[in-house]
């Protein structure tokens, strides 16, 4: 059912214990039920009522707040969804309700010291295609660099390092997908990945000798950051995809 997107493998536990799922017209009641590629899953319309009811929120992360679950006494993101921190320029028309602060996850990382762009979900569909190992969703950065040579940075720095961050580095024993990057400006890069191992842009910089000292994710997919504010937080529109 995840690999088809119906749903999470969350949300297809849940349907599957309450009776909402059916393989060629009969009800599976046993979870990791083999499934036949000629077969035909169907799933009942009061799982589809639930599934869209769950939200997504765009929070404008700011420093000092992790991604996911507390941890070394910082608080998780998502305590800042309330109902005073939704932006005035949300034009969702989602009306808010102290349950859409439930059961949010983190759809990416993005760590302590970095701001931005950060997707809290309620909907396991819109993780997997956000995080899920075959993604190839599009985030986009700007990255704020040292170096240690004088002079304006586009000139000091080595051109075949700028290449090797674009394609030929690895982490943690795997290879890095090519990645898009340029100088936005004298002493600032940008990045586009297709995907987000922990701290990538921090250790490819410091594997090229660049020292990061301001990160900001402005996009992801086709969804962008915008004017939303650090701190707020807006609802994912009906009309918007990643």
């Amino acid at each position: 059912m995840a690999e088809l997107g119906l749903a999470s493998r969350r949300e297809a536990d849940e349907w599957i214990a309450k009776g909402w799922v059916r393989v060629d017209g009969e009800i599976v009641s046993e979870l990791g039920s083999r499934v036949g590629p000629h077969q035909r899953i169907t799933v009942d319309p009061a799982a589809r009522q639930a599934q869209a009811q769950r939200v997504t929120i765009l929070l404008h992360k700011p420093v000092g707040y992790v991604s996911g679950q507390a941890e070394d006494g910082y608080q998780p993101a998502s305590v800042l969804v309330r109902a005073e921190n939704r932006w005035r320029g949300d034009r969702s028309g989602i009306r808010w309700h102290p349950a859409h602060a439930r059961g949010l996850a983190p759809a990416g990382r993005l760590d302590i010291d970095s701001v931005g762009l950060l997707v809290l979900t309620q909907d396991g569909r819109i993780a997997r295609q956000l995080i899920g190992e075959d993604s190839e969703i599009e985030k986009e950065y700007l990255v704020r660099v040292r170096y240690d040579r004088p002079g304006r940075l586009p000139d000091v720095f080595p051109a075949e390092k700028l290449k090797l961050l674009r394609h030929g580095l690895h982490l943690d024993g795997h290879a890095l997908r090519p990645a898009q990057v340029s100088w936005q400006n004298d002493d600032q890069l940008r990045f586009v990945l297709t995907e987000g191992r922990k701290r990538q842009i921090r250790r490819m910089c410091e594997a090229v000798g660049l020292k990061v000292v301001g990160l900001k994710r402005v996009r992801i997919g086709r969804v962008r950051l915008g004017d939303l504010p650090p701190g707020q937080w807006r609802y994912l529109q009906p009309d918007e995809s990643f």
